[in-house]
């Protein structure tokens, strides 16, 4: 097969995951952490994702699905996976086959696991207020749960990256549940969770979006380092005379006769409209290169003319810093990264 290289790339720093693991390590206290992977590990790469953290200590990882589960066998010696979704009929083959915990989340899961699950151990997903997935507190305190050998016992907060009352009132319908249910251990902190202070952490916690150098709250500012740099190769160097427009819709009009970088690059690789217009764009040797013009699907344009000898096949630094990125964008930071397509080669360091 000939190899052909990709155009667009995400530069991935194994450093700053296993530094933001770390943090949010020492953060947890006493509690274990573990690491969400789901997504592709909000597209890294779940593989590499895990690989790394195991190396340095993680040893509990979720994902959302069991072809999820399935792509990561087999696991390396002394991890655990949960499947965050549970189990339903069409998934009892692979729930009995692989050696992954599901959670269950409804009286129904509870139900279907106890018949075929042979008494394996699982995990459990309680409903404190999020109404999403999960059993009802009055479900788990109804005896629900009642002779089933449960791992883990969990729920997630909807409202921990902000000040609301919503945290302290889940955080009390946890503690009634884990007074009454019996679980080896028990989880309810994400990465925002974990930076509302230690009464949160229970005996594990949940880290996704911080691990991959998104910022939950305030009180990570600083502390969480970038992770992903998506780089895009210039196509061609266009001179451009003052007042011709650029794009689709003729969005952006030169000023002045400049030069304008064609990037390998578009809404179909999860750069989106949106970033257009908000002060964005990319750099290279260090220059700032501003996006000008509309989105394609997978072309892009950059202001060049501030950028001295640059040329076709050089690489551009996409201006992806999480946070700030999610202000401009309009985008939450889950989004700029799980929306990073399959087109990027993914290169380690």
């Amino acid at each position: 097969m000939i190899e052909v290289p990709s155009p667009l790339r995400l530069r991935l720093d194994s450093r700053a995951l296993i530094a933001n693991w770390r943090w949010l390590a020492a953060q947890s206290g006493g509690a274990a952490c573990g690491a969400a992977i789901k997504a592709d590990g909000y597209s890294l790469g779940a593989r590499s994702v895990m690989r790394h953290l195991a190396a340095a200590g993680c040893r509990d990882f979720f994902v959302a699905t069991w072809a999820e589960a399935a792509a990561l066998m087999p696991l390396p010696e002394g991890i655990s996976l949960s499947v965050l979704h549970g189990v339903g009929a069409s998934d009892m083959v692979a729930a009995r086959t692989l050696p992954v915990r599901p959670v269950l989340n409804s009286v129904e899961q509870v139900a279907r696991w106890r018949e075929a699950g042979e008494g394996r151990p699982c995990d459990v997903m309680i409903d404190t207020g999020m109404n999403r997935l999960g059993l009802r507190v009055d479900e788990a305190l109804g005896g629900a749960l009642d002779g089933l050998c449960i791992e883990t016992l969990l729920s997630h907060l909807a409202s921990a990256d902000e000040d609301s009352d919503q945290n302290a009132a889940q955080l009390a319908a946890f503690r009634a549940v884990r007074e009454a249910v019996p679980a080896r251990r028990y989880s309810l902190a994400n990465s925002a969770g974990i930076c509302l202070g230690r009464d949160f952490a229970f005996d594990l916690t949940r880290p996704g979006i911080a691990l991959y150098g998104g910022t939950p709250r305030d009180e990570a500012a600083g502390q969480i380092r970038q992770v992903v740099y998506p780089e895009t190769r210039v196509l061609q160097l266009r001179t451009v005379h003052k007042g011709e427009a650029v794009g689709y819709g003729a969005t952006w009009t030169a000023p002045r006769d400049g030069r304008v970088a064609v990037a390998n690059m578009g809404y179909a690789d999860g750069y989106l409209r949106c970033h257009a217009g908000t002060g964005g764009g990319a750099s290279w040797q260090g220059k700032a290169l501003p996006l000008i013009g509309r989105v394609s699907m997978d072309l892009i344009a950059f202001d060049a003319s501030a950028a001295g000898a640059i040329g076709e096949g050089d690489w551009l630094a996409l201006d992806y810093d999480l946070p700030s990125a999610a202000a401009r964008s309009g985008l939450s930071q889950y989004e700029l990264l799980t929306g990073l397509g399959t087109r990027f080669a993914r290169l380690w360091g």
